[in-house]
C-alpha cells in the first residue's frame, strides 16, 4: 500500500485500525520528500525531526485512546504561518532568519489533536501573487506538469498535497490563494467566512482580507480540518463562532451571467457548464442571477488590499522586524531604513507598498482608498441581494488554465486577471470552495467555484460534496 496516496479518512482508519503506525506513515512522506521536493520545490523549510516527534506521541494517544479526526496525520503549513521554534520566512529574504517564538491558533488546534508538521511550503513573497513565482527563494512547479505554475500565493501548500508530499495542508487567502492554486493543482481548497477561522500567528497581508484555510484531497478531508480549526478566539478579536445550516431540500445554485463573459478560456467554459448540468441531474433548480458589480472587483481589490499592505508592512524596516544589512557608509537612519526595505523586499512586494502608500496619501485617499470601499460595499450588497433567491453561486474558479512558469511574469495584469473570479469573494467576506470539476485536452485540471452564504460552511461544503461523489462515479 502506498501510504502517501492516503486521504485524511482513509489514513485515520489505517491508524485505529493499527494498520500502520503515525511513525511509519510520517516516515512514508518523508522518504517521498526527499524524493520528489527537489523536483516540485513545494517546501521551504522540512521539519523532519519535529515530525517524527510528533508522529512518537501521536501513536501513544491512539494507543490510549485518545484519538482524533486528524491525530497522526502528517499536513504541511503554509511559511506565512507561526510554528514556534521553525522559521518563518513568508516567503522574503527579509524574514530568512525569523525563528518564530509563538504558536498561531490554528497550530495550537492541530497540536493539541495530535497532528504531525512536516514542514512549511513555498509561496509568493508576503503571500503577494498569483503563481507562486514571486518567492523570494525559488519558483513551485505545479506536479501536474512540471513546465507550468502551481498557482498563488499558497502554490507550495497546493503542491505538496496534489505530489503527495501531505496528507492535507494550510494555506491563507486574500483573494484567492487557496482557491486558484487548488484549481491550477487538480485538488479540493475552502476559503472560509472571514473571521471564523483565528488570523492570531499568520503573518498578515491585508488584514480585512486574510483568511486561513484547507487544501486537500477531496471535500470530506476539507470538512474536517475546517472543523478542527474553526472557532472564535480571544487573541483575534474579529474572530467568531460559525452557525451551522445544512438543509438541503429544494436546492437553489445561482449562475451569475457576468461569469460567462470574454476572457474566459473555452475548455473551462465547456467544463463549468457540464457541471452546472451534473447538479441539474441531482435535481438542483439553476437560477441565473446577475452579479453587475463583479466588473469593479478586480479594480477595488488591487486598491484596498495594497493599502492594508503598506501599512501592515510598514513595520519591516530590519530594526524592528525583518533582517538588517549592514551599510557602514549610512549616516542617517533614514539611509538604514532605505538600504533595509529596497534589498530586503522583493519587486512585486514594492510595487503593491508603493502602490498602497499612493492610494493613502493626502489629496488621493477620497479619489481611490474611499472610492473603493463604497464599491466593496456595493460588491456585498449584491450576493445579498442573489443569496435571497440561491443557496450557492457557481462559476470557474480562475477564467484560464495552469500557464507556463514564466509565461506572464513581464504582464502584471495579466496575472492579475487570474484572480478576476475570486477576489470578489474576499471583498465581501464569503466562504468558497474549489473543486476539480474536469481536465483540459491536454491533462490539465480545471477548477469549480462555489461560493456560499456566510457562516453557512457545513452547508457549503454538502453542496459541494454532492458534485464530488457524482462525479467521482462518472
Amino acid at each position: 500500500m502506498d501510504l502517501t496516496k492516503l486521504t485524511i479518512i482513509e489514513a485515520s482508519k489505517g491508524l485505529k485500525n493499527g494498520d500502520f503506525t503515525s511513525v511509519e506513515l510520517t516516515k512514508a512522506f518523508l522518504n517521498k520528500i526527499k524524493e520528489k521536493n527537489e523536483e516540485v520545490k513545494a517546501f521551504i523549510t522540512i521539519t523532519e525531526e519535529m515530525a517524527l516527534k510528533q508522529a512518537e506521541k501521536a501513536d501513544k494517544m491512539i494507543k490510549i485512546g485518545e484519538i482524533y479526526p486528524l491525530t497522526g496525520i502528517p499536513c504541511a503549513i503554509k511559511d506565512n504561518i507561526l510554528i514556534k521554534n521553525i522559521k518563518c520566512t513568508a516567503g522574503s529574504k527579509f524574514l530568512e532568519d525569523y525563528i518564530a517564538t509563538y504558536n498561531a491558533t490554528v497550530i495550537e488546534k492541530l497540536e493539541k489533536m495530535g497532528v504531525v508538521f512536516l514542514g512549511k511550503t513555498n509561496l509568493d513573497e508576503f503571500a503577494m501573487g498569483s503563481s507562486c513565482e514571486n518567492s523570494a527563494f525559488f519558483p513551485t512547479k505545479n506536479p501536474r506538469d512540471l513546465e507550468r505554475v502551481p498557482g498563488g500565493s499558497s502554490g507550495g501548500s497546493a503542491a505538496a498535497v496534489a505530489a503527495d508530499l501531505c496528507v492535507y495542508a494550510l494555506g491563507s487567502d486574500t483573494g484567492g490563494s487557496i482557491r486558484q492554486p487548488a484549481s491550477f493543482c487538480g485538488i479540493t481548497g475552502l476559503k472560509p467566512t472571514y473571521g471564523t477561522v483565528s488570523r492570531y500567528g499568520l503573518i498578515a497581508y491585508a488584514s480585512s482580507l486574510d483568511q486561513i484555510g484547507p487544501l486537500t484531497k477531496n471535500v470530506d478531508d476539507a470538512k474536517i480540518v475546517f472543523d478542527a480549526i474553526k472557532g472564535s478566539d480571544p487573541m483575534d478579536s474579529t474572530s467568531i463562532n460559525s452557525d451551522k445550516e445544512n438543509n438541503l431540500a429544494k436546492l437553489k445554485i445561482g449562475v451569475p451571467k457576468e461569469y460567462f463573459a470574454k476572457g474566459l478560456d473555452g475548455e473551462v467554459e465547456k467544463a463549468i457548464k457540464e457541471a452546472i448540468d451534473i447538479y441539474k441531474e441531482l435535481g438542483a433548480e439553476i437560477i441565473e442571477i446577475s452579479l453587475p458589480m463583479s466588473e469593479y472587483a478586480l479594480a477595488c481589490y488591487y486598491i484596498i488590499a495594497p493599502a492594508e499592505a503598506s501599512a501592515n508592512l510598514a513595520r519591516f524596516d530590519g530594526l524592528r522586524y525583518g533582517k538588517t544589512i549592514k551599510d557602514e557608509e549610512a549616516e542617517k537612519i533614514i539611509d538604514i531604513y532605505l538600504k533595509n526595505r529596497t534589498e530586503g523586499f522583493g519587486k512585486e512586494v514594492k510595487k503593491r507598498i508603493m502602490l498602497g502608500t499612493y492610494t493613502l496619501s493626502s489629496g488621493y485617499y477620497d479619489a481611490y482608498y474611499k472610492r473603493a470601499l463604497k464599491v466593496r460595499t456595493l460588491i456585498r450588497q449584491d450576493f445579498e441581494k442573489a443569496f435571497e433567491k440561491v443557496d450557492a453561486i457557481i462559476g470557474p474558479t480562475s477564467p484560464c488554465l495552469p500557464f507556463k512558469i514564466g509565461e506572464k511574469s513581464d504582464d502584471p495584469m495579466s496575472m492579475y486577471l487570474a484572480d478576476i473570479y475570486t477576489v470578489s469573494v474576499n471583498l465581501a467576506g464569503l466562504p468558497a470552495i474549489s473543486i476539480p470539476c474536469g481536465k483540459s485536452q491536454s491533462g490539465l485540471p480545471i477548477g469549480m467555484h462555489l461560493i456560499g452564504v456566510p457562516f453557512q460552511e457545513e452547508k457549503l461544503l454538502s453542496i459541494a460534496s454532492l458534485f464530488e461523489k457524482k462525479y467521482d462515479n462518472k
